[in-house]
């Protein structure tokens, strides 16, 4: 009998724990009649299967094709093993070792079956904020450490009860070895407390906390990977106090929908939209809106788009249930500072925002914002990549030793990498003050020790002054600490998540970044490899008067176009952004850039857009980075099909010097005209499409590229992405573009990442 059977060991790794993977192999050998174990390992998974070879073949083959729905298969090792004459299959304890290669899930939202018993009036879940099973629910805030079992999750404080247990340890249980397994009598339960933290006196806080919330107040939600400040969309007193007391002036804010059609009532959702909405990461889409909606005009003021999601936790879909609309769920922190995880931490730090704080008991290990996309040019376009799609590594072409970039200073990621797999962070945020460095550190800490990714070489941005370069020194000591330029991290991050390799022509377009000759970049034409670039072309350098006072006032930067444009001529000083500026304000600034006092020149594309802006009355300041541009972009109508003049020097063996002064002249000339803001926008970003077009087909002549990668905050923009992959395509271009992650600053890590190993391996 024994000879007629053939035994192997698999280990199999990949996003193989949390997603009912080992439930799944054991029903999967109890269908071909095979015998053996399954374990989890630090590694993965690791099963001994024992039979006849045809059926061990089948089950093998069976593996990809029916894997759990959260399951992702990287890799299958097969090793003949000895038969032992297993008597039956089993799933036995998971087995430490001195190596960590497990990918783990991220955190995804409940599935249809679990809703359906949470809505079930006699089913002992309902109603219950907790439900989930081995195919949804919290993952990776709450892992201390692998391998994934409960007691090394938040879960491991509350003790299944005996049913639960049961369900546990049922092999046809949907909650077979289902972690976060709990019910009303033995799990995680909801409080509704007041700004002090005494709890409310009520049978359900849920309901409570709705009736609250259509008052008019604002109520501080735990979720999956942070707090919430919630108010009724609808209500615009309250979203007024919730900004007010926020500090946060007119930036979007995210809305949440309980169904498609909520959604579509309010906004335009195509197949494309209803793809991303329902997607198991449940991301807040950007979504057009309607005219004439409920939702109060402070939502989204001045901006064609909503931001939107659908509930993705119990407790959202509960409290949807009393009917809004949408409510605002918006990332609760002030402005600047990570989003609070911890209830006596939201207790403190939301005090003065909140009315209500409706609380939970299971701990949050590590936050992570909601993550943003889009649909722009044919596909999926990552601007915050959060929860939902951390920590699952962007593959690339070829391995790498362990690097740990650091990434920028705004919309900050880290990154770490093993063999071909990279790891990019959740959003961490713009690294301004010590909680956000804080933040910072932890995640750098908690990836290092989940992954177990020892460092060899540490990566960084050019700018000294940036928190995670000063990080980066720190750790640098006996290994090597490589410094990266910004926009070469950008071109870099494109073709590393492309599996590309150089030279490639790379348009690096966004606000900031230290430049290789102390200048600050940000229109930048790239040739491209990982190790190494060259400045092929760049828009003309102006002073940035104030430096970073000229981000927060556009108009200062509508100033600097002008003069360079126009010279001493007085008659730019007549248009009508300069009337509500102090005209001794105008002389100052004149005086700094001349005299070369605190302004840095700029080559920066993204502060081009700002001065537009400002030149055409729309924004002389801004309440948040990037609000010039981005209205810039909503106004331009679509009809016009004109644009300006432009120009560029080629002297040979120096960068191409793009000129700003025919384009300044032309938007000037259209104000003067009486043109509409509307007219104009179009045909600036007409021309900028033009321009980038020609330039690089006259760069492909020079060079024999025909290779062009987009990447850079100012990609973003989706009038500008859309006609320039339509042009470069048209002219026979191989185009990259970002969808994993972010084309902004989000993406630097990955850029860093790849550069810096690429470096040493060079020396």
């Amino acid at each position: 009998m024994t000879d007629a059977l053939t035994a192997k060991r698999l280990e199999i790794n990949g996003i193989v724990q949390g997603v009912g993977f080992r439930p799944f192999i054991y029903q999967l050998a109890i269908r071909h009649g095979l015998k053996g174990e399954v374990a989890n390992t630090a590694t993965g998974v690791s099963l001994t299967i024992e039979g006849p070879e045809n059926d061990l073949r089948q089950f093998i083959d069976d593996l990809p094709a029916r894997k759990p729905p959260l399951a992702h298969i990287v890799e299958v090792a097969e090793i003949p093993e000895a038969v032992k004459g297993y008597t039956a299959f089993s799933i036995v304890q998971s087995r430490s070792s001195a190596s960590r290669a497990t990918l783990i899930s991220p955190d995804v939202m409940v599935c249809d079956d679990c809703l359906a018993e949470m809505r079930d009036p006699l089913d002992r879940r309902f109603g219950y904020a907790f439900i989930n099973c081995t195919n949804c629910g919290p993952r990776y805030t709450i892992i201390d450490d692998v391998p994934y079992d409960r007691p090394k999750t938040s879960m491991r404080h509350f003790t299944m009860c005996g049913q639960c247990q049961a369900e546990y340890d049922d092999p046809d249980n949907r909650r077979f070895h289902a972690q976060p397994n709990a019910c009303p009598a033995c799990g995680p339960r909801v409080t509704l407390c007041d700004v002090s933290g005494k709890t409310v006196d009520t049978a359900d806080p849920i309901a409570e906390a709705a009736n609250r919330l259509k008052q008019g107040r604002i109520v501080a939600v735990k979720g999956l990977g942070g707090f919430h400040l919630a108010v009724d969309a609808t209500h615009a007193g309250a979203v007024a106090r919730l900004r007010q007391r926020k500090h946060r002036e007119e930036k979007p804010l995210a809305l949440m929908c309980s169904s498609l059609d909520r959604i579509r009532a309010i906004a335009r959702v195509g197949i494309a939209e209803e793809r991303l909405l329902t997607a198991i990461q449940r991301p807040i889409v950007l979504l057009e809106r309607r005219e004439n909606t409920p939702i109060a005009g402070s939502v989204s003021p001045r901006n064609r788009y909503f931001g939107i999601m659908l509930p993705y936790t119990p407790l959202h879909h509960l409290l949807l249930d009393a009917g809004f609309v949408a409510l605002v769920m918006t990332s609760a922190n002030l402005s600047e500072e990570p989003i609070a995880i911890d209830n006596a931490e939201a207790f403190h730090r939301l005090g003065q925002i909140a009315d209500d704080f409706l609380v939970h008991d299971r701990e949050i290990y590590l936050r992570s914002d909601d993550s943003i996309v889009r649909y722009s040019a044919g596909h999926m376009r990552s601007i915050r990549r959060s929860r939902g799609y951390v920590p699952v590594p962007v593959f690339l072409k070829e391995n790498l030793p362990p690097v740990l970039a650091c990434g920028a200073e705004l919309k900050n990621t880290v990154c770490l990498t093993r063999g071909n797999q990279a790891f990019v962070s959740q959003h961490i945020g713009d690294l301004e003050n010590r909680a956000t460095d804080e933040f910072f550190r932890l995640t750098v800490d908690h990836l290092k020790r989940i992954l177990d990714i020892d460092p060899q070489i540490v990566a960084c941005d050019l700018h000294p002054d940036y928190l995670s370069t000063r990080y980066a020194k720190e750790r640098g000591g006996s290994i090597p600490c490589i410094e990266v330029q910004h926009h070469h991290a950008h071109i870099a991050a494109c073709m590393a998540e492309n599996k590309a390799d150089g030279p490639v022509i790379g348009l690096s377009f966004d606000g900031t970044g230290l430049g290789t000759d102390g200048t600050i970049w940000g229109g930048e034409v790239l040739v491209a490899r990982y190790h190494t670039f060259t400045r092929a072309a760049h828009l003309a350098t102006v002073p940035m008067p104030g430096s970073a006072a000229a981000i927060r006032e556009p108009w200062r930067m509508a100033l600097s176009h002008l003069r360079a444009a126009f010279g001493e001529d007085p008659g730019f000083r007549a248009l009508p952004l300069f009337r509500p500026v102090d005209r001794q304000q105008i002389h100052v600034i004149l005086a700094m850039m001349d005299k070369q006092i605190n302004s840095p020149l700029t080559s920066s594309l993204g502060r081009l857009f700002d001065a537009v802006a400002a030149i055409i009355g729309l924004r002389g300041k801004v309440a948040f980075e990037g609000q010039a541009a981005m209205e810039l972009e909503m106004i331009a109508d679509d009809a016009e099909s004109g644009h300006y003049d432009f120009s560029w020097e080629d002297h040979g063996d120096d960068p191409i010097l793009i000129q700003n002064a025919p384009i300044i002249r032309g938007v000037v000339r259209d104000v003067n005209a009486g043109l509409s803001p509307a007219t104009i926008s179009a045909r600036f970003h007409r021309t900028l499409i033009i321009l980038f077009d020609q330039l690089c087909r006259h760069l492909r002549t020079a060079t024999g590229i025909d290779r062009v990668a987009l990447s850079g905050g100012v990609f973003q923009n989706h009038r500008l992405l859309t006609g320039l992959t339509t042009a470069l395509e048209k002219s026979g271009f191989d185009l990259l573009t970002h969808r994993l992650v972010p084309a902004n600053d989000g993406g630097l890590s990955l850029g860093q990442a790849v550069v810096a190993a690429a470096k040493v391996n060079k020396l």
